[in-house]
C-alpha cells in the first residue's frame, strides 16, 4: 500500500511539473475577436486609467462613453415586428433616436472592455454552422472610439447569427 501511495505522489508531482513547464502562450486564447485592432485599449480610455463609469459610460477622453464624439447610424431591414428603420446612436453622452441608447452604448463598452472589436467581420476561413436565421440585415456606419465604422450584418449562417446576437441591443433581437 505504501508503495502505491509513493507512486501516486510521484505521478502527481511529475504531472504538475510537466503542466507548469508548458509556456503560457500555449494556453492563450488566440480567437479572432480577442485581440482588438488599434486604437482599442488603454490609449482610448477602455479599461485604462479612467476606469469604468457603469453601464453606458466609460471613463476616458471626452468623458462618459469613451470618446465624446461616438456616433453611429444603425440601419435595419427585414427584422419584422416594427424593428426596421434607421436609428442614430450617440455614446458619451448616450442619446440619439435609437430605442435604448444607454443599453446599446453599454453593450459596446462592455465588448471593448473584454478586448473585442464589436464591428469585426467573421474571420476568413472560419468554420460556421450551416443554418439560416432569417431575412434581417443591418448596416452600421459612423465613428466609435476614434475610428471609422462601416459594418454589415446578416443572419445567413451560425457565425453571422452569433455576430448579430453579440450586438443586441445595438441591433434588435431576432427570433431564433
Amino acid at each position: 500500500m505504501r508503495h502505491l501511495s509513493s507512486r501516486l505522489l510521484l505521478t502527481a508531482v511529475a504531472s504538475a511539473a510537466a503542466l507548469t513547464a508548458v509556456p503560457a502562450a500555449a494556453h492563450a486564447d488566440t480567437g479572432p475577436t480577442r485581440m482588438p485592432p488599434p486604437p482599442f485599449g488603454s490609449l482610448d480610455g477602455v479599461g485604462g486609467v479612467g476606469g469604468i463609469g457603469g453601464p453606458g459610460g466609460m471613463g476616458g477622453p471626452g468623458g462618459p462613453g469613451g470618446f465624446g464624439g461616438d456616433h453611429l447610424t444603425v440601419s435595419v431591414s427585414g427584422s419584422g415586428a416594427g424593428r426596421d428603420g434607421t436609428y442614430e446612436l450617440e455614446c458619451g453622452p448616450d442619446g440619439g433616436s435609437h430605442t435604448d441608447p444607454r443599453a446599446a452604448c453599454g453593450r459596446l463598452d462592455e465588448l471593448a472592455v473584454e478586448g473585442q472589436d464589436p464591428f469585426a467581420p467573421v474571420p476568413k476561413g472560419a468554420y460556421c454552422t450551416m443554418q439560416y436565421g432569417g431575412d434581417a440585415t443591418a448596416h452600421i456606419t459612423g465613428t466609435w472610439h476614434g475610428r471609422t465604422v462601416d459594418s454589415s450584418y446578416k443572419l445567413t449562417d451560425g457565425c453571422e447569427i452569433s455576430r448579430w446576437r453579440r450586438l443586441v441591443p445595438v441591433l434588435p433581437a431576432t427570433a431564433p
